[in-house]
This record gives structure tokens, C-alpha cells and sequence, in this order.
């Protein structure tokens, strides 16, 4: 036979090798396909921040599909596929929440010795809900395109859990991966990050159709043909939606974010509490406060509780303009049998004056309280804070108006991250106000991620975002997701910005996720049309 007259494609040798992929993947047994899921799961958290190298999810999540298609052939059971799905979640939590274990390091003679069970158990428990969703897919699991489909539910399904039981912890869902594109990230004004979650693994799963569940090649291709459309469909649409000038901003309200980086393993040392009570003074006083209206200090900045503290508030009233705002985060303790204490942020006026307060209401768990502490405590297990018997909870979530500023939405740290629960619905406020110390996070992923979330929960609900961190990032961050001004991380300084007015209302802000349970049911209904056809 002569040479053929035309060279395979780019796109024939990348099918091909996708084809050849698949029937090595769906070919491994034992713990050889357990260790390649781990694998697969562990470069998914490339996609997230800092990295952002969402490609990944094309080769990771059709690695998934066909590890399941082995474990299929080899047993009717679903147990197989738990076991493909938990390892998988192992390595995408492992590697993606790595950071969760510079929080233990802190105080490394009281929790050092915790590290190593953190390690395992904290990514183990959280891939019980990958397990869960390719046991779950399995048990309705077909040869062709409907198998990516079901897998998709599944997911979806189990992430919307993850952020909503046990107090939830809906971080790194897989729509967070394109926050690093301002553009990519609008459609989340719709359906928010689930839904947004839902279009990226759809897109994702889809390449593993190239190849039937059994080994042999699919004879539809119209599925790949999907991916390049969604991509184009949510890069078009955030094209139109964000403007090319800046968001209009609220006049003569000048703002100031304070970032005074002082290390978590200094900041509670009493013989250094005047030197970082001088750091926040000092940098408060950079050139320029005169014109600000409202300054804002992060979490827990001040090194004492300043409500209770002798002379704290009238040293606010020295500092400040008469005609300024202070916002900070701050611990304080309400005195009984037995004292409670609350992490919380406080406005004070140009007088030195208590102008408003709230109490954070989603606390973390083993951070800010103990659950199960009758039965744990006595194992030498303490919450991270150190505060005595932990944080008590607040009253929730609400929208805070003080003399002169426009009625803001306040988020004390992770408060941030629970879609659909940041803003008082019935009294939506103009912006919102996250103070945080992410210094807890370790020193590059996960205050990235952190910021990442903040973005999108800005373009959810429209809302700008003035984000003060302790050790960075600190950002004014518009209502369409882009940061308008910042100061990086491990960075000690200012950030003067004025303030984004917020848009009337997303689609998002009234209908929640009902759009995404909408968008569910569709395709809950395409996988039954597809368990009626033949591949």
C-alpha cells in the first residue's frame, strides 16, 4: 500500500491516544487501578488556585469514567466503584487542602502531634462523597454517553452535600477552577457555583465517551462536540455581560484596607502585643486617612479584646477622622457563669464609639469549636483559637447599617465560601465586608483559593467585596468579579480604593438554586432518555 496523503491530525492523534488511554485505564485491577484514581484526583487539584491549570479536568475526570468501567466489568457490585471514587477524592483533597495543615504548625508544641492524623483523616472523610457518588453512579451506569451523564449527577449531587451537611465545607468545588478568568466565572450569576460546577464536570466527563464502557470504540462523536460549545457558550456570555469601563462607585466614600502581616505565630505573644497594636496604628495612619470614610482592619486584628480592654476604644477615637468608620474584626467576651466568647467584627465612629456589632455564625469546626469536646478534650484534642471552651455561635447572618455608609453585608473568614447563605435576603445590603486571617492557611494555595472564592461569591450576588486580610490577600473586588485594587500576600501595607456600587440584583440573588436543581432534573431526565436507546 502507498503512503497515505494526508498526515493524522493534531485532533485524530489526540482521539487516538485519548482511545488507547481508556482501554489502559478500563484494563487495571487491584491496587494498581486504586493508586492511577488516586493519581487522577491528586493532579484535579491543579485546576484551583494558585495554579489554575484547568485543562486538567479533561483527562482527570475521563480517567475516572474508565477506572469505573473496569471496576464494572470485574464485579456487579457497586463496592468496587466506592473504592475508585474514595481514592480519587483521597488525592483531589490531599492535594487541594494541602494548607489545612500549616494550621496545626502554629502552635506546634500544643497540635503538632495532630498533623499526621489530619493528614489522613481530613481528605479521607471528605473523599467518602466521591466514594459516594461513583458508588451511587454505578449502580446506573450504561455503556455509552450516559454513563458520563450519571457520573455528572452523581458529583453534582454529592458536592452540593459536601457544602451543606455536617456545617458543610464547600470549598474547591469544581467550578471554582475558573476563577482565575474574570470572564469564565459570569455565568455563576445564573446558578450560581453548583451550576457552574455542573456545566464544568459535564464538560470534563465528556471526552471519556470516545470509548464504550466495554472497550470498543463509540460510534457518536456529537458528545465531544459539546465541550468546545460550552466553552465558547460561558466565554461569549461573560464577554457580554462584563463591561469595559470600571463599576460606578459610590461618591466621596473612600475606602482604606489595612494588611499589617503579622506572622499567626506572633500575633497572640504577649510581649509583642504593643509591637502589633503599633503595626495596625501605624500603617492606619499611612498618608491619605483624612480622606478615607471607613477603614477596615482584619480578623481579629487587635491583639487583645478591644471592647473590654481599658482606653482600647478611646485610642480608636484618636486614630480615626470624626468623619471615618473603623470595621475590624475583633475577639470579645460577654462575662457570666461561664464566660462566652465570640469572634467578631465591630464599627466604631470617628468617636470612639460602638456603632454597630456582629457575631461570626458559621464557625469551623476544630478551629473555633470542639464538637463531640466531652469526648474529645479528654484526648488532649483542643480547637485551633485556643479561646477557653471554644467560640459561641452568633445570631446569622444579617445586613449592618451605620451612619454614613451605604448597609453592608458582613463575612468573618470562611463565612465566605457557603454559596446562597452570605446576605440577608429579606434586607439585601449595597456590598459586603469579609475580614479575614489567612494566615492560617499556609503560605500560597489556600489563602489564593480563599480569595478565588471571595471573587465568585461577589459576581453571585453582585455585590462588591472589600476583603482586609491579615497576612494577604487583602482586595476591593467589583460585583463582577474583577479585583479593582489589592495588596499581595505577606505584603504589610494599605490599600486606599473608593467603593463599587452593587448591581440591582442577579438572576441568582432572587432564585437561588433553584436553577441548578432545574438544570439536575434535565439532565437526570437525558440520562433516562440515553437508558432507553442504544449505544
Amino acid at each position: 500500500m502507498g503512503r497515505p496523503l494526508l498526515a493524522p491530525t493534531a485532533v485524530q492523534t489526540l482521539l487516538e491516544t485519548l482511545e488507547a488511554s481508556a482501554r489502559w485505564c478500563q484494563r487495571l485491577d487491584g491496587w494498581v487501578r486504586l493508586w492511577v484514581s488516586m493519581l487522577a484526583g491528586a493532579l484535579s487539584a491543579l485546576a484551583f488556585a494558585p495554579l489554575y491549570f484547568w485543562p486538567i479536568f479533561f483527562f482527570t475526570f475521563p480517567a475516572l469514567v474508565w477506572l469505573i468501567d473496569g471496576a464494572a466489568r470485574r464485579s456487579p457490585s457497586w463496592r468496587e466503584a466506592v473504592l475508585v471514587g474514595w481514592f480519587f477524592g483521597f488525592g483531589f483533597f490531599f492535594v487541594g487542602l494541602h494548607w489545612v495543615g500549616f494550621a496545626f504548625v502554629v502552635d506546634a508544641d500544643a497540635h503538632g502531634w495532630q498533623l499526621p492524623f489530619v493528614a489522613v483523616l481530613f481528605p479521607g472523610g471528605l473523599a467518602l462523597f466521591f466514594g459516594v457518588a461513583a458508588a451511587s453512579a454505578r449502580i446506573f451506569w450504561q455503556n455509552g454517553v450516559g454513563r458520563a451523564l450519571v457520573l455528572t449527577c452523581a458529583i453534582c449531587v454529592t458536592e452540593w452535600l459536601r457544602g451543606h451537611i455536617f456545617t458543610g465545607l464547600p470549598w474547591n468545588l469544581l467550578g471554582y477552577a475558573w476563577a482565575g478568568s474574570d470572564v469564565m466565572i459570569q455565568t455563576s450569576s445564573v446558578y450560581g457555583i453548583y451550576g457552574l460546577s455542573l456545566v464544568t464536570l459535564l464538560m470534563a466527563a465528556l471526552p471519556a465517551t470516545l470509548v464504550l464502557a466495554d472497550g470498543r470504540r463509540s460510534l457518536m462523536r456529537w458528545p465531544l462536540l459539546l465541550v468546545p460549545s460550552l466553552l465558547v457558550g460561558l466565554y461569549l456570555f461573560g464577554t457580554y455581560r462584563v463591561p469595559a469601563t470600571p463599576v460606578a462607585t459610590f461618591p466621596s466614600l473612600a475606602v482604606r484596607l489595612v494588611q499589617p502581616n503579622v506572622p499567626q505565630n506572633e500575633k497572640w505573644k504577649p510581649e509583642l502585643f504593643e509591637r502589633n497594636w503599633r503595626t495596625l496604628v501605624d500603617l492606619t495612619r499611612s498618608p491619605g486617612l483624612g480622606s478615607r470614610r471607613v477603614v477596615i482592619w482584619p480578623e481579629a486584628a487587635p491583639p487583645f479584646f478591644m471592647l473590654s480592654t481599658d482606653g482600647a476604644m478611646e485610642a480608636i477615637g484618636v486614630l480615626m477622622p470624626d468623619t471615618a468608620v473603623l470595621l475590624t474584626g475583633t475577639q470579645r467576651v460577654q462575662r457570666g457563669s461561664p464566660n462566652k466568647y465570640f469572634n467578631s467584627l465591630v464599627a466604631i465612629d470617628g468617636a470612639g464609639r460602638l456603632a454597630a456589632l456582629y457575631d461570626k455564625s458559621h464557625l469551623v469546626p476544630f478551629g473555633e469549636y470542639l464538637p463531640f469536646f466531652q469526648l474529645l478534650e479528654p484526648l488532649g484534642i483542643r480547637q485551633l483559637t485556643g479561646a477557653n471552651g471554644g467560640f459561641s455561635q452568633g445570631s446569622g447572618v444579617r445586613s449592618i447599617g451605620v451612619a454614613g455608609l451605604p448597609a453592608f453585608g458582613p463575612l468573618i473568614c470562611y463565612e465566605a465560601i457557603f454559596p446562597g447563605a452570605v446576605v440577608d435576603a429579606k434586607n439585601r445590603p449595597q456590598w459586603l465586608v469579609n475580614v479575614t486571617d489567612d494566615s492560617w492557611f499556609g503560605p500560597w494555595a489556600g489563602p489564593y483559593q480563599h480569595l478565588g472564592i471571595a471573587k465568585i461569591r461577589a459576581v453571585v450576588e453582585g455585590l462588591a467585596v472589600a476583603r482586609a486580610a491579615n497576612t494577604g490577600v487583602s482586595a476591593i473586588i467589583d460585583p463582577y468579579g474583577r479585583i479593582i485594587a489589592s495588596l499581595g500576600l505577606d505584603e504589610s501595607g494599605v490599600v486606599d480604593s473608593s467603593l463599587p456600587k452593587p448591581l440591582e440584583s442577579t438572576i441568582f440573588s432572587f432564585a437561588g438554586d433553584a436553577i441548578f436543581a432545574g438544570m439536575m432534573l434535565a439532565l437526570v431526565g437525558i440520562v433516562f432518555i440515553f437508558s432507553r436507546t442504544t449505544s
